[in-house]
């Protein structure tokens, strides 16, 4: 058996000084990271936000995925615990809200040097040699740039009122109410959506529940990057390069020019990876991480990707 689990190492800027949160557990009596299990159907980066906001009482948005651990229990199962790197705020330190229960004791941020010598587990520093080499390349502050296929369509040959208005199933409105949380994960602060039926069905959850800016293009329809994909591309750039996370919906036809005009911000492995990112499911999301203040020729830092939850 397998068991999956999900949390990140919060971090700050205490007088241009990079600190992280530990917590401690007495039942354990160990200082790790906040962490914790799924929860049924839940998926791993939206487990990742809630255990942070259970275990520390921080409100805080995924940046890029630090690392994957792997360790056996002692029970004989192993267990999978995914990382990513997460910036707390002065905000969200403001509205912090954390009562010590059985579950964490206490807090402490402490500077990376204090962290190794504090941390219980030698695997867990791991993650945290991965999130001070990114600060010392000026990559650690990162922005959300998700692409997403609109969910589950209804069948073109089951529509004869115009390709514009073609619905989801109820499978695909179930996975675009999946969405709502994953997507909140990486904090985008913007909605970039063609303005065909089904993709305003698949962002409208997040949309309503999050109040999120809702811009609508047709050049981000099949229709529009087949006519004019230089105009495509141009307004895939302009949006990346603007501050804030940001969520692109559109069609599994638009994929290849909009995933095109991303890659030009990453390495040759990156760009492999939005290649293969052209033949996504619907329901399927891209998470590419931008570096808000670059040192290196790439500005994409991390890729990462998430099937959709429910499929027929």
């Amino acid at each position: 058996m397998i068991v999956v689990a999900a949390g990140a190492l919060l971090w700050r800027r205490e007088n241009g000084v990079l600190k992280v949160l530990l917590i401690h557990r007495d039942r354990y009596d160990d200082w790790s990271w906040p962490k914790g299990k799924l929860d049924k159907g839940e998926a791993i980066s939206e487990a990742a936000v809630r255990e942070i906001k259970e275990e520390t009482g921080l409100t805080v948005s995924l940046g890029v995925k630090l690392y994957e651990l792997e360790y056996k229990l002692d029970n004989g199962n192993r267990k999978v615990v995914h990382y990513w790197a997460a910036h707390v705020t002065d905000k969200a330190l403001a509205q912090q809200n954390f009562v010590p229960d059985e579950e964490v004791a206490e807090l402490e941020w402490l500077t990376v040097t204090e962290a190794k010598k504090r941390l219980t587990y030698k695997h867990d520093i791991d993650p945290l040699k991965l999130l001070q080499s990114l600060d010392e390349s000026d990559h650690l502050d990162t922005k959300a740039l998700i692409v997403l296929r609109h969910a589950k369509a209804t069948p073109r040959s089951d529509w004869s009122k115009g390709e514009a208005t073609r619905p989801l199933l109820p499978i695909g409105r179930v996975q675009a109410a999946a969405l709502t949380n994953i997507l909140a994960a990486y904090g985008p602060k913007t909605v970039l959506t063609s303005r065909w039926q089904r993709c305003l069905d698949t962002v409208s959850p997040f949309i309503s529940h999050y109040k999120v800016r809702l811009v609508k293009r047709s050049l981000l329809s099949e229709r529009g990057a087949k006519l004019s994909p230089i105009r495509t591309r141009k307004l895939v750039k302009k949006f990346a390069k603007r501050k804030g996370g940001l969520v692109i919906c559109s069609h599994r036809p638009a994929l290849p020019t909009i995933l095109n005009a991303i890659s030009i911000f990453g390495d040759d492995e990156q760009q492999e990876m939005l290649t293969r990112a052209q033949t996504m499911k619907p329901g399927e999301l891209y998470v590419i991480h931008l570096a808000k203040h670059p040192a290196a020729k790439s500005a994409i830092v991390g890729i990462e990707s998430q099937v959709p939850l429910f499929e027929d």
